[in-house]
């Protein structure tokens, strides 16, 4: 039997584009082992991916390396997919003595690896997740295996606990809410972000533009504080309810499946939402290594739409440059399609 141990060890976003390739290599090989190596943070979205059979955490500090070195070793895995590329990433699997080692060609570290896929992520010619899967594919096609090609949602929260999540939010609001918008403010420090008077704005445009919406401000660990405030911009006539996660990851990965739409800057939990196929609204920077495609959730066709600052703006990063009002007019005509009255 084939063990397969999966590097995607850094952000919360990054890992959540790596389930589309978990998934495919465990319907194109449902015999083997398909272990990952994740950080400690990312480790609840492991343990709720159902591709994944093992996980090892992978300590960032340098005085475990060695241990973390014999813990892979002792696994005896015959192949080693990195789904990025690092000089560290490099030397765990060559040192850790695994016959089969697969990266991205870039960067010198590439020569550490026995098997190299040509990738230009940094053109951001497609979505990170296809350039995951492109790696999955380059090595199922190695093993004369046919890929088993796969679609979202790939976030799945049993029906029943969705619908009693659902209610015990909607218990928060007046009963005339029935649709529930989740804002996030939050950017968790990795992309930038709308101000919370831009989010204010949105949210008073979106309350007066569509009936029955309630509006969910969640706010991770370091967070709260922003949401509050955010909140406290929020006019009289706008129902809104401060979600703080104190529950843990997976029970805020099981909160968002319920939401009818996610708003939010490309952080962390608009990934989670795509993976659920919750409907998205994306912010997302105009330089080239942050563009809507190549962070594009996973949501399936049709159901995310993304913004970015003017094309005439001189900073591709400022997104205080974003016209809301401009915005809410394509906004609208989206949500409109999807039911929204």
């Amino acid at each position: 039997m084939s063990k397969i141990l999966v590097v995607r060890n850094d952000k919360i976003g990054d890992f959540m584009l790596a389930w589309p390739s978990f998934a495919m290599l465990k319907k194109s090989m449902p015999d083997a082992q398909i272990d990952a190596l994740v950080p400690a943070y990312t480790k609840p979205l492991a343990e709720l991916c159902p591709w994944i059979d093992n996980i090892i955490i992978d300590d960032s500090c340098k005085s475990l390396q060695s241990r973390l070195i014999e813990e892979v070793k002792s696994e005896n895995y015959s192949d080693y997919i990195c789904l990025f590329s690092t000089t560290r990433n490099a030397q765990l699997g060559r040192k850790a003595k695994i016959p089969y080692r697969l990266a991205p060609a870039t960067k010198w570290a590439q020569f550490l690896f026995t098997d190299r896929l040509k990738q230009r992520r940094s053109q951001s010619a497609k979505p990170e997740f296809e350039y995951n899967l492109d790696l999955i594919r380059h090595f199922l096609q190695k093993n004369n295996i046919s890929p088993v090609e796969v679609t979202a949602p790939f976030l799945n929260t049993a029906e029943k606990l969705k619908e009693d999540l659902r209610n015990s939010l909607l218990e928060k609001f007046p009963a005339a809410v029935n649709k529930l918008c989740f804002i996030h403010a939050g950017s968790g420090g990795s992309a930038n972000n709308l101000s919370l008077q831009q989010y204010a704005l949105l949210i008073q445009l979106l309350n007066e533009k569509f009936s029955g919406v309630g509006f969910v401000l969640t706010a991770g660990p370091g967070e709260e504080q922003q949401a509050g405030q955010l909140q406290g911009l929020l006019k009289a006539d706008v129902t809104s309810y401060l979600y703080i996660s104190t529950s843990g990851l997976t029970s805020f990965c099981q909160t968002i499946s319920c939401a009818d739409l996610f708003i939010a800057g490309s952080t962390g939990p608009l990934h989670i939402a795509g993976a659920a196929d919750v409907l998205t609204a994306g912010f997302f920077p105009a330089k080239r290594s942050a563009t809507p495609l190549r962070w594009k959730p996973l949501n399936s066709e049709g159901r995310h739409i993304a913004f970015i600052p003017a094309s005439n703006d001189k900073s591709q990063e400022d997104m205080q440059s974003i016209d809301i009002n401009l915005l809410m007019k394509e906004l609208s005509v989206f949500l409109q399609g999807h039911g929204f009255n």
